[in-house]
């Protein structure tokens, strides 16, 4: 069965982001857009590399502060970072939270079951 088009762009944007928040790690300090699309050498309008800045702001997934006539963006999240602002805007979506969650952990292989009852009484720890 083929995928459709939105899903692929969307496994696609979401790559995308990985890649320029991996970028934007690897430079260590703020850097422009235009030094995201050098780094990335993947043929990249500026344009695009300008959208998932963008959507990464929107996220709080970077921060941007302007230098001179641009702006230079600094990651505040890493890749898990990033995947754990993706799982609250879902769970954020959705209406019955407990019922999303019971289904979500229900699902997990047993080493993750663990793992999470082992997050979560640190978690509890520190409070």
């Amino acid at each position: 069965m083929a995928e459709p088009d939105s899903r692929r762009r969307r496994r696609a944007q979401g790559t995308l982001e990985t890649r320029v928040l991996a970028a934007l790690h690897e430079a260590g300090e703020p850097v422009t857009a235009g030094w995201v699309q050098e780094h990335l050498a993947a043929d990249l309008a500026y344009t695009t590399v300008m959208t998932v800045l963008v959507r990464l702001l929107a996220k709080n997934a970077v921060t941007r502060r302007r230098e001179g006539r641009s702006f230079v963006w600094m990651p505040t999240a890493d890749e898990a970072g990033l995947a754990a602002l993706k799982m609250h805007r879902v769970l954020d979506g959705e209406q019955d939270r407990r019922a999303v969650l019971a289904s979500f952990i229900t699902t997990l292989p047993e080493g993750d079951e663990q793992l999470l009852r082992e997050l979560l009484d640190q978690a509890g720890d520190e409070d």
